[in-house]
């Protein structure tokens, strides 16, 4: 197959096809004698394989660790829940960090509870006023 069935098949862009090419992540494909790429059925497990660890928000770095396992399936996978581990450590800091966003946004929100001009909006003026160095209601001290 081309790449743009590839790109196609698993919802990810030519682009990004050729950039994990690049890097490593996938191996080269064969060409044609027209000089086009040629893809099999592993190129597209792999880029299946790439895209979900990217749905899990892995850094590129993790997943070439995890396809180095993939290419020896006798190997421990202890370092795979070391992995894996590291990862819901990043998810759980960003969470914390997205509920201290909603509680700023949600104090921001509280500013301007009815229509009226937006010379009056209690929003904008807390903007302005942080972009002044002033204090705001979104990141007063709790």
């Amino acid at each position: 197959m081309r790449i743009g069935e590839l790109a196609e098949s698993t919802g990810v862009d030519v682009e990004t096809v050729r950039y994990y090419e690049k890097s490593g992540l996938l191996p080269p494909p064969a060409r044609e004698a027209n000089g086009y790429r040629s893809y099999g059925k592993p190129h597209l497990e792999r880029l299946a394989f790439i895209r979900h660890c990217r749905a899990l928000d892995m850094p590129l770095a993790d997943i070439t660790r995890l396809l180095n396992f993939v290419d020896r399936p006798a190997s421990d996978c202890g370092d795979i829940n070391v992995l894996v581990d590291e990862q819901i450590g990043r998810v759980k800091a960003r969470l914390k960090s997205m509920r201290a966003l909603e509680k700023q946004l949600t104090a921001l929100r509280r500013q301007c509870n009815e229509p009226h001009s937006t010379k009056e909006c209690g929003i904008l003026h807390e903007l302005v006023s942080a972009a002044h160095g002033e204090a705001c209601a979104c990141h007063a001290e709790h």
